[in-house]
């Protein structure tokens, strides 16, 4: 049984226990609350030293130049050396076409020239020919000439008639007629034959078009790589008929790539060429970095060159953060290291703490190639080569006079 003192006691006690949860409930909060302070404080100070100077995205994607192999003529396709993801070295051929069409126009333009290149010099050779004659007919007219002068003298003294006289008339006549002629002649010749040569005749030149045209052709039946890269995309079969301009397949070099990062409009407004960028790929995780620099801004936003662009001027629009591809150049030395494919994924981060190099929009035009081939050189080198031994051996006049 209680006694009224210990009523008294436990009524007075009863209320502490709810003072004692309440202190320590608002230190709790008080605690949380400074902690969130400092964090506020310390991302403030991350954001102010650091972050902002900083621009990330990962919408980002590896690009690369997908070069396509197409024929420049028709033909059936006889062979094919390569075939998807193998290595391929610049100038080895890819794909053989039929060659016997090529071949018979071939030779029918190389005797074409051999056939040219005699006549021409047939045009050289009448040039001597009609200078005697000249020379002969001018003697002719002299002799004449002669001859009536005498008749002349003697017409007084009754030595020769009339008759005779007119003869002779007549005969220098003819002489001058015949030596006109002849001039004529000869000037007409050499018209065609003036400052020129048998090897720089225009006839000789118009022949050696043709041979260079049909040769070409010849030499485009087979299709050589025009940049060292692995095959991709091969659509082409044994037996084919193709035609020129049919893509065949694509060479893709890996040792070329870039990156194109989706910037959003907001973010690139202290980017500038040139600026340093950190990437990682999908592909091989966060351990691999991959080292870059700014080197140009796309003309327009992805969704304005997209096949159906938004109709902004619908009357339910609505405002969407527009992204803006820029463009990543790769070191040669990590893209060796870490071989990257076309299309995968990256995260780039870029060094945005340098404003003073040069704008985005403010890139400088390009004075040189950007990418450039020479396997084609050959082609042409190879059809003068066979053209200037073609000349040479129907113009060799030593050999004729034997």
């Amino acid at each position: 049984m209680n006694t009224p003192m210990q009523t008294s006691q436990n009524n007075s006690a009863a209320p502490a226990t709810p003072a004692a949860g309440n202190g320590k409930r608002r230190g709790l909060l008080i605690g949380a609350t400074v902690i969130l302070i400092i964090l506020l404080i310390a991302y403030g100070i991350w954001w102010m030293v650091f972050a902002r100077h900083y621009e990330s995205t990962d919408d980002a994607y590896v690009g690369g130049n997908v070069v396509q192999v197409t024929p420049q003529v028709g033909g059936t396709v006889l062979a094919i050396h390569a075939d998807d993801t193998e290595l391929v070295q610049a100038g080895k051929p890819l794909i053989e076409l039929d060659k016997a069409d090529a071949k018979v126009a071939l030779d029918q333009a190389d005797a074409q020239l051999a056939q040219t290149v005699r006549e021409v010099r047939t045009l050289f050779v009448n040039n001597s020919t009609l200078t005697a004659n000249v020379n002969v007919r001018t003697a002719e007219l002299e002799k004449a000439r002669a001859d009536l002068t005498r008749r002349q003298q003697l017409i007084s003294t009754g030595a020769i008639s009339k008759e005779e006289l007119e003869h002779a008339k007549v005969a220098v006549q003819g002489a001058e007629a015949a030596l006109q002629s002849t001039r004529e002649q000869l000037t007409s010749s050499r018209v065609l034959t003036d400052h020129t040569s048998v090897e720089q005749h225009p006839n000789v030149q118009r022949a050696a078009a043709q041979v260079r045209n049909a040769y070409l052709n010849y030499a485009r039946t087979t299709l050589p790589a025009p940049i060292t890269g692995y095959i991709a995309k091969r659509s082409v079969q044994l037996g084919q008929r193709v035609a020129a301009g049919t893509p065949l397949l694509s060479v893709v070099p890996l040792n070329q790539l870039w990156v194109d990062a989706n910037f959003k409009e907001v973010q690139i407004t202290n980017m500038r060429i040139g600026q340093p960028v950190t990437l990682k790929s999908d592909l091989y995780g966060s351990k691999v970095e991959y080292h870059g620099k700014v080197v140009g801004l796309a003309a327009g936003t992805g969704s304005a060159f997209a096949l159906l662009p938004a109709q902004n001027a619908s009357g339910n629009w609505i405002k969407i953060v527009q992204r803006v591809p820029v463009r990543i150049s790769l070191d040669p030395k990590d893209l060796e290291a870490h071989p990257l494919r076309i299309g995968v994924s990256m995260d780039a981060v870029v060094d945005v703490a340098q404003t003073e190099g040069t704008s985005l929009t403010a890139g400088a035009a390009r004075t040189t190639p950007a990418y450039t081939t020479t396997v084609f050189d050959t082609i042409g080198k190879e059809a003068d080569a066979r053209i200037a031994g073609i000349i040479a051996a129907n113009n060799n006049t030593a050999a004729a006079a034997r």
